[in-house]
């Protein structure tokens, strides 16, 4: 039986291994499981924590290294919407004590990560929130994740550097490692308008222990972002969590288009590019999860240029792909002396 991980561990395994296989989605599979639209998924922590176990440790049982807890939504804000943000820290313990048990029953090291998602509203003076408020709000949630024995602090989804630099500030609050993911759209920038490169800079002021991206259009369009990211030549891990292809409305139900192959593929070409910690998003399965084990345990990828990425995963969306066009010719013109190399934001 592994031991619940010290503060090191994230370190200690990821110099060991050289890459980590992270989970899939929690929302997608917790729809399969049975939740219905407009429920809250942290409701099931405390109606249906045997299911909420049970994903957890298909994604263990798939080979992941690091799995997340029940707890996107966990803010107050978030929570308040369904009529729990008066249980902000005692849900989030729960979901964390949850993740433990799974983590701690497990025949090798695993590391349980505390999902911290964004609140949902827009900071001054774009909105209402103001600085403090947010800080605090994003300590209340993972005050109670420390308390259930989490390993580190995962922030994910941000779009906006201020609601990313309020998480963070919350988690240093704690003596873990804290990483965090920002969503990319097809113009290849957060919806506030960041780009890889300039995330890549913010990791560093906000001293994040690894950073990335997740969510977004679809795993082609993320790899433009992990080759942002990775030109920026970050001394943190990049992360690389990938939506399992497209969504599609299908027989009442939204289905993704991303296959086991391509899953495997993409992992694989992920850490060609430069990603340490890997995994997948919205529509991402045990079965995709194990593939993409297998994969990585086989030999690597070593070309990750646009077209071998858009003949594995499928055509860039068009500003993803100048992104990754223009490092592909960086990259061509170093190879051929063509001078310095111009950095851009």
């Amino acid at each position: 039986m592994a031991t619940q991980a010290s503060n090191s561990a994230f370190d200690d395994l990821l110099s060991e291994r050289g890459y980590l296989l992270a989970d899939g989605a929690t929302g997608t599979n917790l729809f399969d499981m049975g939740l219905e639209s407009g429920e809250a998924p942290e409701a099931w922590l405390l109606e249906h924590p045997d299911r909420v176990q049970a994903l957890h440790q298909s994604f263990v049982d798939a080979g992941s290294d690091i799995f997340l807890t029940n707890t996107f939504g966990g803010t107050r804000h978030r929570l308040k919407l369904h009529g729990l943000d008066d249980q902000v820290t005692s849900l989030n313990r729960t979901a964390a004590r949850l993740a433990r048990g799974i983590a701690d029953e497990a025949d090798r090291p695993v590391l349980v990560a505390g999902s911290v998602g964004p609140t949902g509203e827009l900071l001054t003076p774009l909105g209402k929130l103001e600085k403090t408020d947010a800080v605090n709000s994003f300590k209340e949630q993972i005050e109670g994740l420390v308390e259930g024995g989490i390993d580190l602090v995962w922030i994910e989804t941000i779009s906006a550097p201020d609601e990313l630099e309020a998480a963070a500030e919350a988690a240093r609050s704690f003596d873990l490692p804290v990483c965090a993911t920002m969503s990319f759209d097809s113009a290849g920038r957060t919806m506030m308008g960041l780009t890889p490169r300039a995330f890549a800079s913010l990791a560093t002021d906000f001293n994040l222990d690894g950073f990335g991206a997740n969510c977004g259009v679809g795993a082609a369009d993320l790899m433009s972002s992990v080759i942002g990211f990775a030109d920026a030549t970050p001394s943190q891990p990049i992360i690389a969590k990938a939506n399992c292809g497209i969504p599609s409305y299908e027989d009442g139900k939204i289905v993704y288009s991303g296959t086991v192959e391509q899953m495997a593929a993409y992992a694989q070409l992920a850490r060609a590019a430069g990603a340490k910690i890997i995994g997948g998003c919205c529509g991402t399965k045990p079965e995709h999860i194990r593939a993409m084990r297998s994969a990585l345990d086989e030999e690597q990828h070593s070309d990750f240029r646009v077209l071998a990425i858009e003949l594995a995963l499928g055509r860039m969306s068009d500003g993803a792909r100048q992104i990754a066009i223009g490092q592909d010719a960086l990259k061509s013109s170093t190879r051929r002396g063509g001078g310095n190399r111009r950095r851009r934001g």
